[in-house]
């Protein structure tokens, strides 16, 4: 790729003449200035952090019994060609440039800060991703599986799952013999609303602070908790994660728990205006109406990174929060989190031994609270079996597996032993990989 822009984007620019239509040339202008913008080592990092989330999924999958993982658009198309990826948020741009609505200056400085924009926040999620897959994995004991979602595939993507009004967990997993564990990411997250009444009820869960994870031990299907302050169910573990080596110096200005809530008409009028107002732009026709100025005025708080992680204990009070860091945490700030209840992991980088620990206390946390059921995974030939002889006794499966169990358990079933030991030497003695 690197030989395709042989010559500086500028260059190629000049050779166009306001020839607007040459798309190849178009196209030329914004992969060249996203190679020689001084972002190629970033593409090289981002391609090898790429490399590392893959392997986490194949192993979550592989030991949860998934059909795969859903990630986020905008995640996915960064993953599968992180350069086209970031071209393609040049479009616009360029295309202004060609037109001589954007000078050179303005079309290096706007680009610029939305290509490292885009890097940042997709290397962000990918780093997220691993950890939480990697503690799927590490969790994962022989035959545990997904039981939810139903679908079958562990779930980064977020969009729309709240449309019922409720908030439900990204995974939650069985742990034989250990109970259940539902992870949520990036909760609390905003719910669907119908009119004032319902959004003035929903609008805590707009301005809440959002934590990278939540963990609830047991089957947990739902956090919400509108009558609530905060308005979600109180997690059992929280997990931040940090992928800049050096968060800790960084930090945000936070508006949304300091904000008023709008009415719904207010919101609504809000989006169409703002969407109106974009395709004005995109368009290259005048904006059809002044810009919006009824928004409520707000009230913002300036904390740094470490401040905001001890805020999320005050505010969500888990039994436990452990912060996640890629790399090294300098003494004083680790003091200063532990000090505030903080459990810091850091120096991870892509190493699952590093999570080890965390996977540990994780299993100790689950459990078959909330759980009615759990699932038995059968060969498909004694399952059969299984129903045809319930079906006969006037039983339901799940009742005659009980009714085993009992007998076995009271020392009732001295032949199941020896069928056990002819059926093991029949094939062959190979051990049960996959756990019982």
């Amino acid at each position: 790729m690197l030989s395709y822009c042989d010559r500086s984007w500028l260059d190629v620019l000049k050779e166009l003449e306001g020839d607007a239509a040459d798309a190849e040339a178009i196209e030329r202008i914004r992969l060249c200035f996203i190679l020689q913008s001084g972002v190629y080592s970033d593409l090289e990092e981002a391609r090898s952090w790429i490399r590392n989330l893959e392997k986490a999924m194949e192993m979550a999958v592989r030991k949860l019994r998934a059909k795969g993982v859903l990630l986020p658009k905008e995640m996915k198309s960064f993953i599968n060609d992180p350069l086209h990826h970031l071209a393609k948020k040049l479009f616009i741009y360029t295309h202004d440039l060609v037109k001589g609505k954007l000078t050179v200056e303005d079309y290096a400085r706007t680009s610029l800060a939305a290509i490292r924009t885009s890097i940042r926040t997709n290397m962000r999620s990918i780093y997220e991703a691993w950890v939480l897959l990697s503690l799927l994995a590490l969790v994962a004991e022989p035959g545990s599986s997904l039981v939810y979602p139903e679908h079958g595939y562990l779930l980064i993507e977020r969009s729309g799952r709240q449309r019922g009004g409720n908030i439900p967990p990204n995974a939650v997993v069985h742990i034989p013999g250990r109970g259940m564990l539902s992870f949520y990411l990036e909760a609390p997250r905003p719910i669907s609303w119908g009119d004032t009444r319902d959004l003035e009820r929903a609008w805590k869960l707009y301005v809440a602070l959002r934590p990278d994870m939540m963990i609830y031990s047991g089957m947990v299907t739902d956090i919400v908790r509108l009558e609530s302050n905060p308005p979600i169910e109180r997690p059992n573990m929280i997990i931040e994660v940090k992928e800049l080596p050096d968060w800790y110096t960084r930090s945000r200005e936070l508006r949304g728990p300091f904000a008023k809530s709008m009415t719904a008409e207010e919101w609504r009028d809000r989006w169409i205006r703002g969407l109106w107002a974009g395709l004005a732009d995109v368009l290259g026709v005048e904006s059809p109406e002044a810009a919006y100025e009824k928004a409520r005025q707000r009230r913002g708080l300036r904390l740094t990174e470490p401040q905001i992680v001890v805020l999320y204990s005050r505010i969500y009070k888990p039994d436990t929060l452990v912060l996640v860091s890629r790399a090294p945490v300098p003494g004083e700030v680790r003091r200063v989190l532990e000090e505030n209840n903080v459990n810091v992991i850091d120096g991870v980088g892509f190493s699952t031994e590093h999570l080890a620990p965390l996977a540990d206390r994780l299993l100790r946390l689950a459990s078959y609270r909330g759980v009615n059921s759990v699932p038995l995974y059968l060969p498909p030939n004694v399952a059969k079996r299984l129903n045809e002889l319930a079906s006969g006794l006037g039983l339901a499966p799940a009742r005659l597996v009980e009714a085993l169990v009992e007998l076995a358990a009271a020392g009732k079933c001295d032949g199941i032993g020896e069928m056990l030991r002819r059926h093991a030497l029949a094939e062959g003695d190979r051990p049960n990989r996959e756990g019982v």
